[in-house]
This record gives C-alpha cells, structure tokens and sequence, in this order.
C-alpha cells in the first residue's frame, strides 16, 4: 500500500467509528459535479466516463470541492461511477446528454447469449478498474491528509437494473421481468456483481481508500418482500466478505456505508446487515430513523437536495430540522444530503448549507451543555 500523509482531519472517520466527536462532519454525494463552474473547465471536451478514466481529471474533480469548501467539509469522494463494474464486466455503457447511462446492448433474457457470456467471464477487477485506483492514490497524495476519501460502488440490484433496464427507468419492466420470471438466474448474477463489488472495493482502500459507500440508488423500486430475496443478501455479501479480503491483502478494515435510497421500509434490516453507517434519503424523519437504529449504527443523512434551490431562510429551516432531528448532531451521525447534488445548483447555497449545519450543531451543542 503505498504511504499518504497523516490524516489532519478524522472526524469523519471518528463519528463512522461512534467515537467521541466534538461536532458532527459534513459531506454531500455529488460535491464533485456539474453544479460547479470549474468542473466544466476541467472536463474539457471530455465526455464523462473519459474523465473517469483518467486519473488526473479525476482527481483534480474530486478535489474541487475540498478545495472551494476548504475548512466546511470533512470528507473526499473520488470522481467515478457506479457503472464501471458492468463496463468491466464487458457491458458498454454511454453517458448521453440530457440522457444519462445508456446500454446500447442490454441484457434481454437468460437464453440471449449475453448473459452467458457475462456469467463464464472471469472479470480481473483489478486491471479492469486500474484507473480508479490510481485516481484514488493520486487523490490521497494531493490531499495531503486534508480530510478522508470515500471509495465507493453500486449494489448489486443498482447495477442489474441498469444492466436489464439499459439505463434509468420509470416503470422497470425489464428487471422486474427478471426476477419475476428468471429469478434463480438473476439470483445468480446478483451474486457474481456481489463478489466483483468486494474485490473493488478492496482495491481501491489498498489504493488508499479510507470508507467506503455502497449506493443501492433503485431500492425503492423493490417491495420490502423483494428487497429481503433480491437486494438485501447481497449488500449482507458485501459487508461480510469485504473485511475478510482487506485481511488477506494485509490491510486494515475501513467503515463501510450503505445508501439505499427510498428503501425507508427496510432501515431496521440495514441496521443489522454489517454496515456502521447507513445513510438516509430525505423522505425519512430523523428522529424516526434514530428511534429505529436505536444506537446500532451511525446515521448519514439527509436534506431534501432540492432546498439548495431556495432562499437561505429555506435552508436553515431544513438544517435545524436535520441537527434537532438527530439529537443535536452531537454524536452518530455524518450531516448529508438525502441523495447527490442536483444540477443547477447555486454553489453558494451548498456552502451556506455547510455554514448553517456548523452554526446550528454548535448552538444545539452549547445549549445541551447548559442543561
């Protein structure tokens, strides 16, 4: 593994471990984006997965935010995308415009040839995705022990839905066809992204990853039936093997995160499945989702992102119904967004969201000091 600078700032890093913090950290999915003026300028005329593959542009897009943000943020989350795994599994992916992820060849049912294809390849993660780590390592070096980075992946059922679907979806005809119809075989590929998702996320913490996050962005697309039989055992997969590689490559264990968004119904069940962070969408009540963890895991979470497009009255409603939501933000819990930074986002309204979330957290800590 190579060797970094010491970590400066391990809040973020403390709070995932449920030590002792002096005020909660602040991180948002999608700080690195096309809201700021100056990822265009760094992208060029790149299209969005060549910036992904090259570890300069990655690494300079993951850094924009630290550096914008610079003493407002706890944390670093590398410039990649979930859909990389399919691409090495074989699955060309596009970004088109005003489209998002396209699959030109989707997979279409079991028998396509395809999909026994993916099946019998054996995927080597490790030159496959070699970009990413070495934007992660690159990223490590420049940060200079600034603030932790996040390494991350999609879940299993995430990345099926786009496999079947061939991009996003209203509907989700073709991956509920799946596992409606083929289910041992979708259960089988499942499991085989699963494998594939630990041995990435090994790599990139050797890399120098130091957390990683698991987006499950379609849960909600799932009954809570199906979400137990066709998403769940897979996360569990993840968080159970995940350890268990970092020991044989000689590493240390790192906190582990799972996002699945709109999967409210099954916050109790994410509790138990091996994670010490479970973050949250904006459609769960705080106090509700800390009622139900019952000091099992730390919570991440979780504004409506569309408050970034009001007025800062808006805003610091929403932040102190978050910190007050939380217990005050004083132990637990890493302040989010409930998703990504949305397009067309004011910058200076996510950093006055940052100020806000600090200001509040202080005001709640002091005032629980004086009882």
């Amino acid at each position: 593994m190579p060797e970094f600078d010491a970590l400066r700032n391990d809040l973020l890093l403390r709070t995932a471990r449920r030590e002792r913090v002096e005020r909660p950290p602040i991180w948002v999915m999608r700080q690195a984006g096309r809201y700021l003026p100056e990822y265009h300028e760094a992208k060029g005329e790149n299209d969005f997965f060549a910036c992904c593959r090259s570890p300069e542009i990655a690494s300079t897009l993951t850094l924009q935010p630290i550096d914008r943000y610079d003493g407002l943020i706890d944390a670093a989350i590398i410039f990649s995308d979930i859909l990389v795994i399919p691409q090495a599994m074989g699955m060309t992916v596009e970004m088109l415009d005003r489209k998002g992820p396209h699959f030109p060849d989707p997979l279409r049912s079991p028998t396509d040839g395809q999909y026994e294809q993916l099946m019998n390849r054996k995927v080597d993660v490790a030159q496959e995705l070699d970009y990413v780590y070495q934007a992660i390592t690159m990223t490590r070096h420049k940060l200079k022990g600034r603030v932790p980075l996040y390494g991350f992946c999609g879940a299993p059922w995430t990345l099926l839905c786009y496999m079947v679907e061939g991009g996003g979806s209203k509907l989700f005809v073709q991956v509920k066809t799946w596992i409606y119809r083929y289910p041992d075989q979708s259960k089988k590929l499942l499991q085989k992204i699963a494998e594939l998702c630990v041995e990435y996320l090994a790599l990139q913490v050797q890399a120098g990853a130091q957390i990683v996050q698991v987006f499950d962005s379609w849960a909600a697309e799932l009954s809570p039936a199906s979400f137990r039989e066709f998403a769940l055992p897979y996360l569990r997969h993840i968080s159970k093997y995940l350890p268990d590689r970092l020991k044989e490559l000689r590493l240390e264990c790192v906190p582990m995160v799972i996002f699945a968004k709109g999967a409210w119904y099954a916050l109790d069940d994410l509790c138990d499945s091996g994670y010490q962070v479970v973050g949250l969408d904006w459609l769960q009540d705080p106090a509700e989702a800390v009622r139900i963890a019952n000091g099992r895991v730390v919570l991440q979470g979780n504004a409506d992102p569309g408050v970034l497009y009001g007025d800062k009255d808006a805003i610091t409603a929403v932040v102190q119904d978050m910190v007050q939501g939380f217990g005050g933000g004083k132990q637990d819990w890493i302040a989010n967004l409930g998703h990504g930074v949305t397009p067309f986002v004011d910058p200076d309204n996510l950093r006055y969201f940052f100020e806000e979330i600090h200001r509040v957290a202080a005001t709640e800590t002091r005032s629980s000091a004086k009882v």
